[in-house]
Order: structure tokens, then sequence, then C-alpha cells
């Protein structure tokens, strides 16, 4: 049904299989579905929507050169992972509209309700990692906007072209009622109009030389689901004492344009993409400034080897995110053999992060027994909104100056440790047989030579230091209430193949706890700062 130039039409999808032609003939089946899919996850495609030449438009619509069509629909429990709504857009478009909503039914205890993603793809296609990507805010924003001239946030600014866009509901979670949507677009016709501005970071900012950098390498703007400004985000970074920052938006680069204003001297803003999919999240740092890394598959479509390689390419670090996190699709899936690093502490210390380290240890343990590469570790605050710290915890990194490619370097090597902010300062060495090696390097001494475990760190009053190697905790030592000390241990590389620290807070108790003793819940307190192993190796004399 259409009335100056607004229209409406109904579209089912009952079952999974929905989406098969198999009407006579070869046409759409009864529903109105097209069978499609990304080489990715599985996908499904809608009839499409059509729209009236720009100069039919302009005489139809009364209120102005613009027309605007509505499509509602059913979504079933097993509904593809995306739904993708074609628009069929004419020349002489100026903006696309778009708005949506859903349904949410109530739902019994422990049953997930509806949830609906919402992104576009532009007239030059929908594949997988293609060129037609134009934007996604996921599930925090019920309507965007996109013109040559400005774009909704989460979405990239540029030419309506004439062609076939495609809207990209993403139901990960349906209600067993099913999810009842309703799309509206709107297009504005007109000419184009000037270009929107584009202002990238630059790739260095007033470093020390060869020295250690403070940032927070998991961070979250309005251009996603963060309710923080570009600015907001910036200052607090720096309020934090950070060096540097990682801006990671899920799934867009959209932020990506506007960080120049907000870089300088004093703080580096590097470009990166927090990638959502539906086995699990993952960090792509130090993307080349306007790159976007698709997050449209699983585990099981193999196609995550692929994006990790892009993300390499380009000089940037592949990094799995907070790997136990409870919330439906972000517990990790696929793996760490495409990984460079992975983040093991994020935001305030929690069970979740002890079962990271766990696992981080165990890899590490690992790649001592085959002699492959092993994985650092990363702290980050995936701040999103006030309350969530900036900085709570950040990565203190040794680069050879404060720029992108350094600052990657060094998180790519280990030479680096975490800290809860930078009131908390260390030193981690191992001494022996007349040589010295840092976090992140490795020590080569005869089996019997003594080597000595040193830490020296500030800013954890009444901590608990505990050194672990491959045999697990084998010294702890108390901190005074100023917080400040200097604790040594000594082993030989014959009784430890690695050695890392930890510094802890009190137990809430207000004890010291003991690490390597069992009890109905964990025998030390919550993480204030976290180092990369030390290797050791025997030598021979």
């Amino acid at each position: 049904m259409c009335l100056d130039g607004h229209c409406e039409h109904q579209v089912d999808i009952l079952h999974p299989d929905a989406g098969r032609t198999d009407e006579p003939g070869g046409g759409p089946g009864r529903r109105g579905l097209l069978a499609a899919g990304v080489a990715g996850a599985a996908a499904l495609t809608l009839a499409p929507m059509t729209f009236a030449p720009s100069a039919r438009a302009a005489e139809s619509a009364p209120q102005g050169p613009e027309a605007t069509h509505v499509i509602s629909g059913h979504l079933a429990t097993g509904v593809a992972d995306f739904v993708h709504l074609p628009v069929e857009v004419p020349s002489g478009v100026r903006k696309i509209s778009v708005s949506y909503a859903y349904d949410k039914p109530a739902v019994p205890s422990g049953t997930p309700g509806n949830s609906c993603d919402i992104g576009i793809f532009d007239e030059r296609g929908t594949d997988l990692g293609g060129r037609g990507f134009r934007g996604w805010s996921g599930g925090s924003r019920t309507s965007f906007e996109i013109s040559n001239g400005e774009a909704t946030p989460g979405y990239l600014p540029g030419k309506v072209g004439r062609g076939t866009w495609h809207i990209v509901l993403g139901p990960y979670q349906v209600a067993p009622q099913g999810l009842n949507y309703q799309v509206q677009v709107t297009l504005t016709y007109g000419e184009p109009g000037p270009a929107a501005p584009r202002s990238f970071p630059p790739q260095r900012a007033r470093g020390r030389g060869r020295a250690w950098y403070r940032g927070d390498c998991h961070l979250h703007t309005v251009h996603s689901d963060g309710k923080r400004l570009p600015a907001e985000v910036a200052a607090g970074a720096r309020d934090a004492g950070l060096d540097f920052m990682v801006s990671t938006d899920h799934n867009t680069s959209s932020s990506h344009a506007v960080w120049g204003e907000y870089a300088g001297p004093d703080l580096l803003i590097i470009t990166g993409e927090e990638v959502t999919t539906r086995n699990g999240h993952w960090l792509a740092l130090g993307l080349p400034p306007g790159e976007w890394i698709d997050w449209r598959y699983r585990n099981r479509d193999d196609a995550f080897p692929r994006f990790a390689r892009q993300v390499r390419r380009g000089g940037g670090l592949v990094v799995p995110a907070h790997m136990y996190c409870a919330y439906v699709a972000s517990q990790w899936k696929f793996g760490f053999d495409d990984a460079d690093a992975t983040e093991v502490w994020t935001g305030p210390w929690t069970y979740d992060d002890e079962h990271a380290i766990s696992t981080w240890d165990q890899k590490i343990g690992e790649a001592v027994r085959s002699g492959g590469r092993w994985l650092p570790a990363m702290g980050n605050s995936d701040a999103h909104s006030t309350p969530q710290v900036i900085g709570l915890p950040h990565n203190v990194v040794l680069a050879d100056d404060l720029q992108t490619d350094s600052i990657m370097d060094g998180i790519r090597a280990g030479r680096s440790w975490i800290a809860e902010s930078a009131a908390v300062e260390l030193a981690f060495t191992v001494s022996g047989d007349a040589r010295q090696a840092g976090i992140g390097e490795t020590l080569r001494a005869p089996a019997d030579a003594p080597v000595d475990v040193r830490l020296d760190v500030k800013g954890v009053p009444n901590g608990t230091v505990r050194f672990i190697t491959d045999e697990g905790q084998m010294h702890q030592e108390s901190l005074s209430a100023e917080g400040a000390g200097t604790v040594v241990w000594r082993t030989t590389t014959s009784l430890a193949a690695y050695v890392r620290a930890e510094v802890r807070h009190p137990m809430a108790n207000g004890s010291a706890g003991q690490g390597n003793t069992m009890g109905d819940a964990l025998m030390f307190g919550p993480m204030a700062a976290l180092t990369n192993p030390v290797f050791l190796e025997t030598s021979g004399r």
C-alpha cells in the first residue's frame, strides 16, 4: 500500500528454511524471500524495497523531494544470523534515513528475549570483507542517516549511490514467540553537497625515546555502544595519565576520521575496532585509519584467519577480548593460533579475569613445551560510559618511541605489564651468570647457576607479591602499608622455565591470602599489577 510516497508491506519469516526459492519458475517463495548469504555466517535476503526515480518522487511527495517505505515482518526462533533488506536506490538521492523497531515479549526466567542489531551496506554489495560497508550501530540506536556531508555516529558519510543497498538486521536473540520488526526507509532527493571532513590521528606523538608508555587499548564511544563522545574519551585518557589509547568501537571504523582533533603531542591515538562475532569478540589494534574488519562469521565458518591476516598486513595486532565474559556471543571460541596477544584483565577485577589468567598461564606452559610462539597478556578497561574508568586497567609497554608501530611492536613482543592505574609502578628483572633479562625477554644461564628474580613496586598499600613459574606460585611476600617495596627470590634455570609476577590487593578480610592453598573461595585478593613472563633457559658454561 502506498500513499503520498509512503509505502508499507509485510514479510513473515516463519522458519529458517523460509528463504528457499521454491515457487514454480524459480521465483521468490510465497513469503517474499530470496535465498542469499554472505560467505560467512548464514543470511537471508528479503524481497527488495523499490523507490521511484527522483523526478517522480519530487512530483508525488507534497512535503518535498523525499519518499518513505515501511516493511514489517516476523522472525522465528532459528532464523539466520543476518537478514538482508535490499533497497533499490535510484539516482539523485541526497540522503538515506533508516529507523527500526521490534517487540520484546515477556519470556520465562532464564530464556533470552528479543535483541536485534542493525547496519547497512551500499550498492557495492554485502560480500564478506567487501567494500560495501557503510555502518553498523548494533542495538545501540533505533535510527541513522547517511549523506555525503555527514552521518550518524557508527556510519560512514559519503554519496548515496544508485543501486541496491542492503539494510542488515542481526537478530542475535529471538524469543520463543518470535520477533516482530518494522523498518522504515526514507530517501531524500537532491544534490549530494560537499563531502564530510576527515581528520585521522597522526601516527606519532612526542615521546621519550625508548621508554615505558602507558595505554588503554579497548575503549568505546558514541560511534558504537559507548555513551562518551570522542572528546570525553581523549580527556579521560589524559586524566588517567596515559600516553596512548586505542579506539575500538564495535564493528565500525566511523570514529577513525574524528580522532585527529583530539590527539596531540601528549597523547597518541591509535585506530582499531572491536570485532564482535557470534562466537566471541576480538580487538583489531593498530588498523590503518579508515580500515574496517568484518565480523559476520562464526568459528565454524573458518573466516577468522582471513581477517587476522588482514589486520597483520596493516601492521596491527589480533587480540581476543574478555574470553570468559558471560554475555551472549561474548565467550572466545576461535582458539589462539591466530592471536598476537590476549586480553586477560578487562575492567574492574572479577572472576572471569581469574579464569582468563589461568588459561593464559596454561598457554605459556604449552609454548615452553613445544618451543612455539608464546602469547603476551594485555589488560584494558573496555570502558563505555560513566562510571566505568578509562585506564582501569591499562598496559605499560616498553617501546622505542611513542608511535603506533613501536607500540604495536612492544605489545607483540610481550615487553609489557598491566597496571590498575598510573599510581602503580614496578620494575621486574631476572639476573644470573652476569646477565640480566626483563619482561618479555629470555635469560640463559647454566642449570645450577643462581638466578635472582627481583620486583620493585610502588602504589599498592598492604599488597601481596606473587612469583609464579611453570610449577605455580613459588614465592609470596607482603608489601608495607605505604605500598612500596622490593621482593627478591632465587631459583635456577633447571627449576623454572619462566617466571612472572602478580601484585594483589589484600583479601576482603584484610589478610594477604595464600595463593597456593585451596579453600571455598580464591585465596588471594584482586589484581593490582601483572607482568608478562621472563623466560629461563639452560645454557652451557
